[in-house]
């Protein structure tokens, strides 16, 4: 995600006045990254409760570190999104959840061309049985979320739900662009897979 000068200059300012004790600067940072952040804990964790508390601690270590972000590195929303990630992995691993599905060891021919979430849930022309139907759909791809091992859920989250480029995905997590590839592609051919027989079930 590369920044403009003037977009550069607009966070370095915002940072710059949220470090300097100005609380309107804090208010906005919060409230530009409030509801990425927390989509991003709710699929992730599946629990309203939890997202909401996740975030409120994403936003502690955001204040506590804001210091340390560095503008040259890149851009603000992927070191946002770099803390949520990690915040995420420590919540994982102290709740012990057991959620793991069995990871497909290797990549499916085709499998560029797996449905994404956006395929499951977009309602482009509502009708006045669409509101029932999305959030039931909506639903079912949670449950199938929460059924990912964590790497590939978080992939696919920050892809096809937080629509983020393959280069700032691979700088949030910290792993190289053919890994979250993989990752992405392994994930939206399991999370079909998943609904696939959920369909099949309520059908």
């Amino acid at each position: 995600m590369a920044l403009t000068a003037e977009e550069s200059q607009l966070t370095a300012s915002l940072i710059k006045r949220c470090l300097g004790g100005d609380a309107s600067a804090w208010e906005e940072i919060v409230r530009s990254h409030n509801r990425r952040i927390y989509n991003i804990c709710y699929r992730f964790t599946g629990s309203q409760d939890d997202a909401e508390d996740l975030t409120q601690e994403v936003f502690i270590r955001i204040y506590r570190t804001l210091k340390s972000y560095d503008l040259e590195r890149g851009a603000f929303a992927t070191w946002v999104t770099t803390m949520t990630r990690n915040l995420l992995v420590d919540h994982f691993r102290k709740s012990k959840q057991d959620r793991m599905t069995d990871s497909i060891d290797a990549t499916p021919p085709g499998e560029e061309d797996a449905p994404t979430l956006g395929d499951h849930i977009r309602d482009e022309k509502p009708t006045p049985d669409a509101s029932v139907a999305t959030k039931e759909t909506q639903a079912m791809v949670q449950q199938a979320l929460q059924k990912l091992s964590p790497e590939l859920r978080e992939a696919v989250i920050l892809r096809d739900l937080q629509d983020m480029d393959y280069k700032d995905i691979a700088a949030a997590l910290r792993v190289p662009e053919g890994t979250v590839k993989s990752r992405i592609n392994r994930g939206r051919t399991e999370l079909a897979r998943l609904l696939s027989r959920t369909y099949r079930q309520v059908n």
